[in-house]
């Protein structure tokens, strides 16, 4: 199976690339992360200057111009194709109520720089006390809420800078 590979550079241009033509690639290795490489008789000396092999993205250089690479191969157009980012995450904002509640504690102040899993607030509902823990390093930007009050579901609890 011949597999083929999109490459994006610089976000701007992009093109496809096969196995065979890999394959076929005029190229040396000179050193750990440079190559040598002849296309069309002109030379080029490549060096791989940083890379995220999970993300399939990499910065080389060619003859001294540095450049930004993608790398999407077959699974990765379809992916993309059905609408769904392939390994990407979702920064959280905002804190909600999951479910009507009171507010039992709330162990933050606005300005408040947080670690992801320290403590904000305690929701009490239906006889259970539920304990928020911060999604992800960050600083309060708001509480909208305050001890000993009741909310409702979707309500906005605290939100994040």
């Amino acid at each position: 199976m011949n597999n083929s590979y999109k490459l994006s550079v610089n976000n701007t241009t992009s093109f496809s690339l096969d196995e065979n033509s890999l394959e076929n690639l005029d190229a040396i290795q000179t050193e750990t992360a440079k190559f040598h490489i002849l296309k069309e008789e002109k030379p080029f000396n490549i060096e791989i200057v940083s890379s995220n092999f999970l993300a399939k993205k990499y910065t080389i250089k060619v003859n001294n111009t540095t450049y930004e690479v993608a790398i999407a191969d077959a699974l990765d157009l379809l992916i993309e194709s059905m609408g769904i980012e392939r390994g990407g995450t979702k920064i959280v904002n905002a804190i909600k109520a999951p479910m009507p509640g009171l507010i039992l504690e709330i162990n933050v102040e606005v300005g408040q720089t947080v670690k992801q899993n320290d403590p904000l607030l305690i929701l009490e509902a239906m006889k259970m006390e539920n304990s928020f823990l911060s999604p992800r390093d960050g600083i309060i930007k708001s509480i909208a809420v305050a001890k000993g009050i009741a909310v409702d579901k979707g309500q906005l609890l605290i939100e994040f800078e």
